[in-house]
């Protein structure tokens, strides 16, 4: 089943308030599974099989835990459909083009 979600990997019990040094381990990790994912601000979408998806979180996790991290807590969302493949793009855009269409209609 295919999967679109978003996570924030939240760092807890370090000393440092700057987390980017875990965020870009976990973008390393993404890499490396070959799924499409997308840095924000906030969070990271991810998306695949759902399965592998979650693995990729969990190995996530497990990279943060490896640089001494004692705790990590995670936010995720997932979304799924069963009436057609989504993808992040498809719903940032499927928005764009609703806002579009009532501004033209405006003016």
């Amino acid at each position: 089943m295919h999967a679109v979600a978003n996570f924030c990997l939240i760092p807890m019990g370090i000393s440092d308030p700057s987390v980017s040094k875990y965020i870009a381990e976990c973008q390393r990790v993404l890499e490396k599974t070959g799924l499409k994912y997308q840095l924000g601000s906030y969070g990271t979408g991810v998306e695949g099989e759902f399965t592998e998806v979650c693995k990729a979180i969990e190995l996530c996790h497990e990279a943060v835990h490896k640089m001494g991290c004692p705790r990590v807590a995670t936010d995720i969302r997932i979304g799924t459909r069963m009436d057609k493949k989504g993808s992040m793009e498809d719903k940032v855009n499927s928005v764009k083009a609703l806002l579009e269409a009532e501004k033209a209609q405006k003016e």
